[in-house]
């Protein structure tokens, strides 16, 4: 009987951003992790896994980040096609987040950035690694944005996203958002309900959220809201499979209102529940709720 296809899942980002905590999460969920591995050894790992089967785990995680040279780093997605081309399922995973929350969390936890140095302030070394890493945030087959996650929800958020993921099946990801709060980094499609009646300015509604029966009536009394879905679930129907078609694993479709609480709400669930009666692997976030 021939051997199952290995999982690689490689997490790359920025340090700080949560890349530790999800090799934590993948390991604690099964997975064979490696923080740190150089990127020159990565084909030997290759050979490794699937030509000497020293490692007969199925499921596997690397963490790779700034610490590697410059040179090397260049090389990973060339690494990674090398990788693909042996028996392996290879997803690339960014975590990232923004300056000031990455700032703010070296302050606090008062640990030292790899890159900073006496000559090298933490802003820099904020600034110089992005300029380093961020070359594979378009190339990942998912991004994850953890300025506005918590611990606890970058945990959730990779058991759903990673762990739960069906092998050989796109995860699609709804998310809803306040443009107030700011755009989801990590989108792939951005979608603006603003457009719509709002119901923060009902003041029975106010209180509410799209997830509540009472706003729920209110949206579907709107045409332009029953028009916005239909045309917003024809786009995302048609293009899904394309993206599929070429190897991706993930897409995140982020909806936004003003406040995140209404609007983008009730079209984020609406959409997820007709893709999931479509047995798609479906995962929705309401960011901002």
């Amino acid at each position: 009987m021939a051997k199952s296809k290995q999982r690689l899942i490689v997490i790359s980002g920025l340090s700080g951003a949560g890349k530790t905590v999800a090799l934590h999460t993948l390991e604690d969920s099964g997975f064979y992790c490696i923080d740190n591995l150089p990127i020159g050894l990565l084909n030997e790992f290759g050979h490794q896994l699937t030509d000497l089967e020293t490692i007969p785990a199925e499921e596997i995680a690397i963490g790779i980040d700034a610490r590697n040279p410059e040179h090397l780093i260049a090389r990973l997605p060339e690494s990674i096609e090398l990788l693909k081309q042996k028996n392996l399922s290879v997803e690339l995973v960014y975590i990232e987040a923004s300056n000031d929350i990455l700032t703010k969390r070296y302050s606090e936890t008062r640990r030292k950035h790899p890159l900073s140095s006496d000559a090298v302030s933490l802003t820099d070394a904020i600034k110089k690694e992005r300029g380093i890493m961020e070359r594979f945030s378009e190339s990942a087959d998912l991004r994850i944005d953890t300025s506005l996650l918590s611990m606890y929800g970058l945990r959730d958020l990779v058991r759903e996203q990673i762990v739960k993921h069906p092998t050989k099946a796109l995860s699609m990801q709804f998310v809803s958002f306040g443009y107030k709060h700011g755009v989801p980094h990590d989108a792939d499609f951005v979608f603006d309900t603003r457009c719509l009646p709002n119901p923060y300015w009902e003041k029975d509604l106010r209180l509410f959220t799209g997830k509540d029966r009472t706003v729920i009536e209110f949206l579907e009394t709107q045409d332009l809201a029953k028009d916005l879905y239909t045309q917003l679930k024809d786009f995302v129907s048609y293009w899904t499979p394309h993206f599929e078609a070429s190897n991706r694993s993930y897409l995140c479709f982020a909806i936004g209102c003003t406040g995140g609480q209404h609007r983008s709400v009730y079209l984020a669930e609406k959409l997820a529940d007709h893709f999931r009666q479509q047995n798609k692997h479906v995962i929705i976030n309401h960011r901002d709720i």
